[in-house]
């Protein structure tokens, strides 16, 4: 993973919906519903589960929006979702994953092949570009709140608690796991003080692409309709 920041990409999706309420509640609602999936839906038992549930409340986000991720990833209330991931092409030949969880997988399929197909892009058939991610946990500190700290401290702290790599960039220092040693690793750092702008599960592009600006733009249109979708919890590309 060596020079590549998730960061970068973090930010420039947060640059471009921050003024969009509904794509902060949705980004929120995946957080809630990937933590509780992994770790629970008790926020005493799952620190990642906690730290979404602050963000959400910071946010302002309802209370019923937080109940309805954390029954739809425990599957409370009698209905059953499947999570199924499709993968496909969006302009200049970047990859897409495209994560979701749905009690119509009919429904699901039909509106994500139409929204690849509305900016250029084309549904792939599975295995098509999933070679092309790791999936890693992702642990960011913000530099600017914790001035105090260190390259080689937070380094030292993290490979010590498992961590497989940590890399240092002018906004946050960055560090990675292996998906099933996220949470054991959070949890450590956390009792060592540290604290989290990011902590997820997610994916990571092996070799990240550079576009055109005109390519970015339509893969951006195609992302954002994507995420308007309700039954999509998160969308991966290889754009860097």
């Amino acid at each position: 993973m060596s020079g590549h920041s998730k960061w970068h990409n973090i930010q420039g999706r947060k640059n471009a919906q921050d003024a969009k309420r509904g794509k902060i509640f949705q980004k929120l609602a995946h957080d809630l519903y990937v933590a509780a999936k992994a770790g629970g839906a008790d926020t005493d038992m799952n620190a990642s589960l906690r730290l979404v549930v602050e963000k959400a409340k910071s946010a302002n986000m309802p209370k019923d929006n937080i109940q309805r991720a954390l029954d739809k990833a425990s599957g409370a209330g009698g209905q059953k979702f499947e999570e199924v991931t499709y993968e496909g092409y969006g302009t200049a030949g970047v990859a897409v994953l495209v994560e979701t969880s749905t009690d119509n997988i009919n429904r699901t399929v039909s509106n994500i092949r139409n929204s690849f197909k509305h900016f250029g892009g084309a549904l792939g058939t599975s295995g098509s570009v999933a070679f092309q991610f790791d999936r890693k946990g992702y642990l960011a500190i913000d530099r600017e709140m914790f001035p105090e700290l260190d390259e080689d401290t937070v380094l030292e702290s993290a490979l010590e608690a498992g961590a497989e790599d940590v890399q240092t960039q002018d906004a946050v220092f960055e560090i990675y796991t292996a998906p099933n040693d996220f949470q054991t690793i959070e949890g450590a750092l956390g009792e060592a003080g540290y604290v989290f702008d990011e902590a997820e599960v997610t994916m990571i592009a092996q070799n990240p692409m550079i576009i055109s600006d005109d390519d970015r733009e339509k893969l951006e249109q195609l992302i954002d309709e994507l995420e308007e979708n309700e039954d999509v919890l998160a969308v991966y590309t290889t754009a860097d």
